[in-house]
């Protein structure tokens, strides 16, 4: 893991390389303080000009500005251009490189230009020319560069701006298809729990009336009303689980939902897995090779369940449809064991794309990952090695036995 150092609210690399710049800057007016023109007045300035870089990144313009007038005073005073200059082109370099506005460096790089020609005519000799020549290459050069570094700056500064928005957009996009999921997934739930109160209803009711004329009949009714309190106790704790879960704002969910082969089941219905032959002949129909099997023996699941098994089964074959094409071969096999209940759905990816886009069947892992998660289950999904998907899901059986006899 890498841990970025701050001192000051800087990394702590640019500080330490600033002092190190601005040390040097010192150390050369320092070092001249015998033998340059000015003597201590010019070491002064020079250490003036290495203070001020120290704040180049963070006042570019104004350290430009205080760097050109300490220049200007040395140009004025006749001391020629001396070791501790290197602190004009550092300031040259930085204005350009860290400004606000690129106007900023245009007027830093007219005002070195000015800076050139003055310390060129200061030079002793017939040829000041080649000294201004000399002083102005580099001085351009030191400002092309500046140029380069700032342009590759603002590149980079861009991509990153776009990339967090994307990973904003990313999260708030897989927020709101959680939050829609759970909103589907309660109201479903609830569509279970008010069956489960219909059943009791009925069931107290036909108890009541048998109770003298028929004991054993009512005993029976009675038994279920209990079960499927239990059961709808259940299930009322799972959907208050579900409304509970922290979520963003619930986005408008669509009427309805589509399986891949783009068959619209109005809301509020309740699929059963009596249903699966039926929704298998559908992709069967759309394009897809399935292969159906059952093993061990069929429990009766409670309609919760029973939903979220249908729901894992339509998705796994939707996204069959969607990415491994027309044509490809889908294996679907549910097991029935004496406490599980699991699902697997394996595509070959050897299909071709479909002509026209398969409608989605919901929000894909992040929906059937909601609705296992709601019943304690597992899910696994992800490439094989021998080409293809897969989705494996193991759902626990709860432990309250479900009686669907009703009473005569």
């Amino acid at each position: 893991m890498t841990v970025n150092r701050t001192i000051f609210g800087r990394p702590l690399r640019s500080v330490a390389f600033d002092i190190f710049v601005s040390g040097a800057v010192a150390l050369f007016a320092v070092a001249g303080v015998v033998a340059q023109p000015g003597g201590w007045k010019a070491t002064l300035v020079g250490v003036a000009m290495a203070v001020a870089l120290l704040f180049r990144r963070t006042h570019p313009s104004a350290v430009a500005a205080v760097v050109a007038a300490l220049a200007l005073g040395q140009v004025v005073a006749g001391w020629g251009p001396l070791a501790y200059d290197i602190a004009v082109l550092v300031a040259l370099y930085s204005v350009v490189k860290y400004a606000e506005r690129l106007r900023d460096g245009v007027l830093a790089g007219v005002v070195a230009a000015v800076g050139v020609v003055l310390a060129a005519l200061q030079t002793e000799g017939p040829a000041w020319w080649a000294s201004a020549l000399y002083f102005g290459l580099v001085t351009g050069a030191v400002w092309l560069v500046g140029l380069n570094v700032r342009t590759r700056r603002l590149y980079v500064l861009t991509l990153e701006e776009r990339a967090a928005t994307l990973e904003r957009e990313r999260e708030a996009e897989a927020r709101a298809a959680v939050a829609g999921e759970r909103a589907r997934i309660a109201r479903e739930l609830h569509d279970v729990v008010a069956h489960s109160m219909a059943v009791m209803i009925v069931q107290a009711d036909g108890a009541r009336f048998m109770m003298d004329r028929d004991p054993a009949t009512a005993r029976a009714a009675v038994k279920v009303v209990a079960d499927t309190g239990r059961q709808a106790l259940e299930e009322m704790r799972r959907l208050v689980g579900v409304l509970r879960e922290p979520s963003p704002p619930e986005t408008a969910a669509a009427p309805g939902a589509a399986d891949g082969a783009g068959v619209v089941e109005p809301e509020h219905r309740q699929p059963v897995l009596a249903e699966l032959p039926a929704l298998l002949d559908r992709f069967s129909d759309a394009g897809l090779r399935v292969r159906w099997t059952v093993t061990g023996e069929p429990a009766s699941l409670p309609p919760g369940l029973e939903l979220t098994v249908y729901r894992v089964v339509q998705e796994g074959l939707t996204n069959a449809l969607k990415h491994a094409g027309v044509g490809a071969t889908v294996e679907v096999t549910l097991e029935h064991a004496a406490d599980t209940v699991a699902v697997r759905v394996v595509d070959d990816g050897r299909g071709r794309p479909p002509v026209r886009p398969a409608p989605s069947g919901g929000h894909g892992l992040v929906g059937m990952r909601e609705r296992v998660g709601v019943y304690d289950g597992r899910l696994t999904a992800g490439p094989r090695l021998a080409g293809g998907w897969q989705v494996q899901v193991r759902l626990p059986l709860p432990s309250t036995p479900t009686t669907e006899a009703v009473a005569a």
